[in-house]
């Protein structure tokens, strides 16, 4: 007789309805007439992200109680749940941005289906309850994105940003998939609660592994010194493309890590501690002094998706439930201004039909005065400026840092804050400071009409970003009861 595990369906839903959607959408791009290929792509891929946000939602509401799922192989529990939450929030978005989009029209509904295939990928990777569906989801996720990076081939930079990712993502791949093949060899477990029961104290094989799975993770949360990627393929990739990356890819990246090494490592704390924390500074200097010689705006805003992979390892440091909750918050607004500020690049590139600068953006924002003081909000709320989530997001992480005992880390803190104001308000600058460039590079016909769904997307993502500041108790409730299903 087979014994079959036990699988919670409902649990799997929101993945289930995104890889679901992946599938149809597969033949959409190769039944559909061409005329109604575009529209009814993207209207699958947006409906497929809305129905796993409710049942992300839902999910969130009834796992008070974590459970693992699927023989212990996965997790459901307020943490997973938020953070799915999170991941189909930013697909929805994305696919908003994505609409616009002027790229080759038979390869539309490829692009839509590898979209909802990745956030499949990253709303399996949150829920991972052992190394191998961690090392599974971070593959199934990670090889639909090198996909989409490059499937603009006349985009300049499109192959090579998807080769680029492909080679170091692979490299961060195989580092976590070593490092978990030691951490098995000392603890001869596989699952984050056995490690920790199983864990054996100064074991040289068990803090290489350690060591490996957080330089694994690191690639996927482009912190420094493991950042080399982020540029170029942020530069280079499809503009909603790098959206979804900098926001989505970033939330399941940090969500596992923080999972994790509180589940399967706390003997091991006193290390990983020190570790994050040196990474978070490396992330902050570099991140911030790169941006500064940045002209290209989407590369300017890669160095700085670099400088907040540090801030929020600051969270994850502290080793300490105000940690998990302001790593959760920080999240929040982060996505909104991420996939808000790369939606203004993406509007201004497809009037220009060239990359973006800081030239070329001048008097942007009298000419797109709802765009121009969009971005200006999310700039503000990058450097953690009053009224809006960036704010209550630093100040929250350097809470919990000060409760653990490291007001060294503030003081980093605060001073790649005052450096990071010269870069972000320089956009701010160009925009309404500068006289409006003439639209020489626009496309025959005059500056394209308004995007509708572009325009819905950044009113949500500035909606969020503001309201995060004023409603900030219903989301920290939210964080709090998230936090509790890590063993702090």
């Amino acid at each position: 007789m087979i014994n079959k595990p036990h699988v919670d369906w409902f649990a799997l839903s929101p993945t289930l309805a995104l890889i679901g959607a992946s599938g149809l959408l597969l033949l959409v791009s190769v039944l559909a007439p061409k005329r109604t290929r575009k529209p009814l792509a993207a209207t699958i891929a947006g409906a497929a992200f809305l129905t796993a946000l409710v049942f992300a939602i839902a999910l969130t509401d009834k796992s008070a109680h974590g459970a693992a799922i699927v023989a212990d192989a996965i997790f459901r529990d307020r943490w997973t749940g938020l953070a799915q939450v999170l991941i189909a929030g930013c697909g929805l978005v994305a696919v908003l941005i994505s609409y616009g989009e002027r790229w080759r029209e038979e390869h539309v509904g490829e692009y839509y289906a590898l979209l909802t295939a990745a956030g499949a990928g990253l709303v399996f990777f949150v829920s991972a309850s052992n190394l191998m569906t961690l090392f599974l989801g971070l593959e199934w996720f990670s090889i639909a994105l090198y996909v989409l990076c490059a499937i603009d081939i006349h985009l300049v930079g499109s192959l090579e940003a998807g080769l680029k990712y492909l080679i170091i993502g692979a490299i961060g791949s195989a580092t976590l998939l070593f490092g978990s093949a030691l951490v098995y060899g000392a603890t001869g477990s596989l699952g984050f609660d056995q490690i920790a029961a199983g864990t054996h104290a100064h074991s040289g094989l068990l803090v290489g592994g350690l060591a490996m799975v957080i330089v694994g993770l690191a690639f996927k949360t482009s912190a420094a010194p493991f950042h080399m990627w982020t540029p170029d393929v942020y530069q280079g990739a499809p503009t909603p493309v790098t959206a979804f990356m900098a926001a989505a890819t970033k939330v399941g990246a940090l969500v596992v890590t923080a999972r994790i090494l509180v589940t399967a490592f706390p003997s091991e704390q006193h290390l990983w501690t020190w570790a994050l924390a040196g990474i978070a500074i490396a992330s902050l200097v570099v991140g911030n002094i790169a941006a500064l010689a940045q002209r290209n705006v989407k590369r300017l805003l890669a160095y700085s998706s670099v400088s907040h992979a540090g801030f929020m390892l600051f969270a994850i440091a502290a080793a300490n439930t105000l940690g998990a909750r302001s790593l959760m918050y920080y999240l929040i607004p982060y996505c909104a201004m991420s996939l808000g500020a790369f939606a203004v690049v993406a509007a201004r590139e497809r009037e220009l039909g060239a990359p973006v600068t800081l030239e070329n953006l001048a008097g942007f924002g009298w000419d797109r005065p709802f765009l121009g003081v969009a971005m200006w909000v999310f700039m503000l709320g990058f450097l953690g400026f009053p009224l809006t989530g960036g704010f209550w997001g630093k100040i929250y992480v350097f809470s919990a840092v000060y409760q653990h005992g490291w007001w060294w880390l503030i003081v980093v803190g605060v001073v790649a804050t005052m450096v990071s104001a010269v870069y972000y308000l320089a956009i701010v600058r160009s925009m309404f400071l500068r006289d409006s460039v003439e639209l020489a590079l626009a496309p025959v016909g005059g500056a394209p009409s308004r995007e509708v769904a572009l325009s819905i997307g950044v009113a949500a993502c500035l909606v969020v970003t503001v309201g995060s500041f004023f409603a900030v108790q219903p989301l920290i409730d939210a964080a709090h009861a998230a936090s509790r299903a890590l063993p702090f």
